[in-house]
């Protein structure tokens, strides 16, 4: 290293090149962090170090700012075709750039269910009319499409198959082990599962009544609940071979006992457990804080929090799930569930880093390179030649307080108001456009699906 920089790593004579855009002075977190540039053209890295002398039509100072490979929120319900006064893909994808998300995987239960071929192509036109970042499809697995699963996964810009085994309308509800077997052993890749058990779901909903305390909602969906879910699913899996990957894993049990399921499961926490705490989340926000799996109480925020730093986590993403503020204002347990959450998701993240409890690589590893691995995402997940030319560019020190003003869901609330963030995203790039910055929108929607291997 020499005045910061080090010698370029990927084209040889890289001093006389052009690039579409450079990065100069960042501190990147590649291979090993360190202050570099990164040269890149037609939408992928292709240079990594010292381009003080290289041309670009597009040089970008990123002195006193850290470069992470492109965010990636895992786990999203952008809602359409839905209810446009709730959420759009126009407005989902525009809160995920300026939130510094590059890319995010879209769940299937929509008003036109991706659980089809042809309900796929009309995703596709939709993603490409409207998204302003890149764009992964879950395909739905129902019992009806279970013989069709094997061709539908394999479909271009499909990410998984998004299974409930519980907590779901009957046309999507995979509840019992006889046709989740069936759809384990027709096909290969990965399965997502929303993991609670549904027979315990509705046995426990006996027990309380309208009008109860919404802290009331972990109660009703209790630990137990959770863990039986994880416990057939992983079973089901170790009989079959068939990878799973646990989404919202919310219990201490279930991070504890998915240890031993490495390399068959894997694992995906959200950052509301790694932030809201129960019972007090419910009381101060009602409605706003109801979700499934429902925030727990401290003894599994620590757990959460001790998975992440252990290696036992491999994913962290939002869930984010809008609905109306009617709807969410409803008594318990007439409160639909689901949250605000992909444009918080970066800053919220950040914040934790700042406060110690992550690094801010193994930030970089759980939000884009473990997305990126889990499902296969090409040219995802890593700052290194070849690779898109997706950055989130964040400013460590930049203080910002969370405002239900910049959310751009139609709905217009976040149950993050009002919370101080020390660390913010300051420039989003995918594939070498700049889509954000400084808080700013620039150009015009230009997300492209996502191929998966």
């Amino acid at each position: 290293m020499k005045n910061g920089y080090t010698s370029p790593k990927a084209e040889q004579g890289v001093h006389m090149q052009h690039f579409d855009i450079i990065l100069k002075g960042g501190t990147v977190l590649a291979e090993k962090t360190e202050v570099t540039d990164i040269g890149c053209r037609h939408g992928r890295i292709v240079a990594l170090g010292d381009l003080r002398t290289a041309t670009a039509e597009n040089i970008v100072d990123c002195r006193g700012l850290h470069v992470l490979p492109g965010i990636i929120d895992p786990h999203v319900h952008l809602r359409e075709p839905g209810d446009p006064t709730v959420e759009t893909i126009y407005d989902g994808t525009k809160g995920a750039i300026l939130g510094g998300v590059t890319a995010l995987f879209d769940m299937p239960n929509t008003r036109d269910p991706v659980v089809s071929g042809e309900a796929i192509a009309r995703k596709r036109d939709l993603v490409l009319q409207k998204a302003w970042c890149d764009i992964g499809m879950y395909v739905g697995g129902t019992k009806a499409n279970i013989p069709h699963l094997n061709t539908l996964e394999v479909e271009e810009n499909i990410c998984a198959i998004k299974v409930f085994s519980g907590s779901a309308p009957p046309d999507y509800l995979i509840e019992d082990d006889t046709s989740l077997e069936a759809l384990m052993r027709n096909g290969t890749r990965t399965v997502c599962y929303h993991s609670e058990d549904q027979t315990r779901l509705e046995e426990r909903r006996k027990l309380f009544t309208v009008g109860q305390p919404y802290r009331t909602h972990m109660e009703w969906r209790d630990v137990e609940c959770a863990f039986l879910g994880t416990r057939r699913l992983m079973a089901l899996a170790r009989k079959t071979g068939r990878k799973a990957h646990i989404l919202h894993v919310s219990t201490a049990e279930e991070l504890e006992y998915m240890r031993g399921f490495k390399g068959l499961g894997t694992v995906e926490v959200l950052v509301n457990y790694l932030t809201q705490v129960g019972p007090e989340a419910y009381d101060r926000l009602g409605g706003y804080a109801i979700m499934n799996p429902p925030i727990r109480d401290k003894r599994h925020y620590d757990a959460s929090w001790a998975a992440v730093n252990a290696g036992d986590v491999d994913c962290i993403g939002s869930d984010h799930a809008p609905h109306s503020r009617e709807a969410k204002e409803r008594p318990w347990p007439l409160t639909p569930g689901g949250l605000t959450g992909v444009q918080t998701l970066v800053p919220l993240m950040l914040d934790h880093v700042n406060a110690g409890r992550l690094s801010l690589e193994r930030m970089a590893q759980l939000m884009s390179a473990g997305p990126a691995r889990v499902y296969g995402a090409v040219g995802k997940g890593h700052i290194a030649s070849g690779y898109d030319a997706s950055f989130t560019i964040v400013d460590l020190h930049k203080e910002r307080t969370i405002e239900e003003s910049w959310i751009t869901s139609p709905c217009g609330w976040t149950p993050f108001a009002g919370h101080h963030c020390t660390g913010w995203p300051v420039m989003t790039v995918i594939r070498g456009n700049i889509a954000m910055r400084e808080d700013t929108v620039l150009d015009s929607p230009a997300g492209q699906l996502i191929s998966f291997r």
